[in-house]
């Protein structure tokens, strides 16, 4: 008799706590959300200065691939591959253990951590002329840009420790719901970028080595804003070494697969930056420009549902709430369908009017704003397939399974470096290798959701259907306004800046205005996403 009574109460009440989870979860996505924007912003005014101020050249070439590698290297040891197995770990050991166990294992953690990472470090500055061979080849034949390479890897490499040791804290403020400071943090890279841009630049013998220092200054920065923050939660970490802590050799082993198959998306763009250093001057900071543009839809919205999905993925797994767990993971990729498909659409029709307002001056050409829309155009439709990955992978690692996204990696992995050849062959370039980016990304995305419906851990929920087709007709309706209304970008190039801001703005806000109203019209409301 209990159990009949039972049954009946747990679907009310898993109902009731998946809708409040749910509603949890959005507005944590929206503060996340909120707080990356104002970093983001900073991240486009940031790269308005870098393009007006040095443009491109030799100098920046170098920069953003010396930046690259600490950059890269970050999303396999700080919030990438560590996160996703840290998070489910630290999720554990909060539900099941006391205080002081949790507090051990941040401690063994970060003496783990940053002993690893520091050796690194030391390694990569008194190697870096030789590793800098294989990393930049395309620049062996001119030796003054590649020994300025060389200077700015050793200036911007201990940026790694800095931001790894920072991932730690934000990964324990996200998983005890204190979303705001981790998602705020990365604005002081762009603050010092900024500041750096015009106050240091004038004093060094390469103006474009200010912004290696302004990296090395905002890894010390980001790191010491967090630590106040986890001593109002008695969650400071204290560097221990302790090899023997089993909290930190399961992450470990969760880690190791998860190096690779978390970061297949950062390979790919590592290997188009490869190849990009065999190519025209400017090839690399057109790649750098067209995935910075690319990355604000993504890094405002699709990274902030990812961190706030996976704590809440982890704790339904730990509860064996298998039902909520998929429900979860369908809410998250609606939010990425509502959001990544306008954005991508929009970046495809409006890249050079974009690129213009934002970027082109006298160091930063017509020639370049063509440059930059072919590869913006590529990234873009991969958009969703990016924002998808971010979604998927927590779906396997809030579950402690890191061997399926690694196999899943391993075949993105091959398919974006046999396209990458193809494409290089055939003359397309730098646009080839973002193509090819974004192709491999699709891959990647449709096998990990493919897998999980395999599981039965993800399904797609009643309601798609009328879904999708709302998307659909916003979506033809937001494309016909911003086609008829871009008009041709070259005389873009003959108005002021404040005419090429007014133009943007109408562009951008009347497509959000129309893209809404349409879904309003057909019937999507606030309660079909907080439900």
């Amino acid at each position: 008799m209990r159990e009949i009574h039972s049954d009946s109460e747990r679907v009310e009440t898993s109902a009731s706590s998946t809708a409040d989870a749910e509603g949890g979860l959005l507005k944590a996505s929206g503060v996340t959300g909120s707080m990356t924007m104002v970093s983001r912003v900073l991240g486009l005014i940031r790269d308005i200065v870098i393009a007006r101020v040095f443009g491109t050249s030799d100098a920046t070439d170098a920069f953003f691939l010396a930046n690259k590698i600490p950059n890269f290297m970050r999303r396999l040891f700080a919030e990438g591959a560590f996160n996703q197995a840290f998070v489910p770990v630290l999720s554990e050991y909060r539900t099941r253990n006391s205080q002081v166990e949790v507090q051990g294992l941040i401690n063994a953690v970060a003496g783990s951590l940053g002993g690893l990472l520091l050796l690194v470090t030391v390694l990569v500055i008194i190697a870096a002329p030789f590793l800098a061979i294989p990393i930049a080849y395309g620049f062996t034949d001119e030796p003054e840009k590649f020994a300025l390479f060389v200077e700015m890897l050793r200036i911007t490499f201990p940026y790694l420790l800095l931001i790894s040791m920072t991932a730690l804290c934000s990964a324990i403020l996200n998983s005890y719901g204190k979303f705001a400071v981790p998602a705020i943090t990365p604005a002081l890279l762009n603050v010092s970028l900024i500041s750096c841009s015009f106050l240091l630049a004038p004093y060094m013998r390469e103006p474009e080595l200010a912004l290696a220092w302004a990296v090395l200054i905002a890894g010390f920065a980001q790191l010491f804003f967090q630590l106040p923050f986890l001593q109002q939660i008695n969650l400071l970490p204290k560097p221990v070494r302790n090899k023997n802590h089993e909290g930190v050799a399961r992450i470990k082993t969760l880690m190791l697969p998860a190096l690779f198959g978390v970061s297949v998306t950062q390979i790919n763009l590592m290997l188009d930056v490869f190849i990009a250093s065999l190519l025209a001057t400017g090839s690399v900071s057109w790649l750098y420009y067209s995935d910075r543009l690319m990355e604000l839809p993504l890094g405002t919205f699709g990274i902030a549902i990812a961190i706030v999905v996976l704590p809440s993925l982890s704790r339904k797994h730990a509860e064996a709430s298998t039902e909520a767990f998929a429900e979860m993971l369908d809410w998250a990729f609606r939010l990425v369908c509502l959001i990544a498909i306008p954005a991508s659409l929009a970046l495809v029709l409006i890249a050079e009017p974009l690129l213009v307002t934002l970027f082109q001056n006298d160091n930063f050409p017509a020639s370049d704003v063509v440059g930059s829309a072919g590869s913006l155009r590529a990234y873009s439709l991969g958009l969703i397939a990016f924002m998808a990955i971010k979604i998927f992978s927590p779906g396997f690692y809030a579950r402690q399974n890191t061997a399926t996204p690694v196999r899943i990696g391993i075949i993105a992995m091959t398919a974006n470096m046999i396209m990458n050849i193809l494409f290089y062959l055939n003359g397309l370039a730098h646009v080839g290798l973002a193509l090819a980016t974004s192709l491999a990304a699709f891959l990647n995305a449709g096998l990990l959701m493919w897998v999980l419906r395999k599981e039965k851990v993800f399904y797609f929920q009643p309601g798609w259907g009328i879904f999708f087709l709302r998307i659909i007709l916003a979506n033809l309706a937001m494309a016909l306004f911003l086609f008829t209304n871009t008009g041709d970008w070259q005389e873009w190039l003959g108005w002021t800046v404040w005419e090429q801001v007014g133009r943007l703005t109408l562009l951008v806000l009347g497509g959000i205005v129309i893209y809404s109203a349409i879904l309003f019209l057909f019937g999507l409301r606030w309660r079909h996403i907080y439900r």
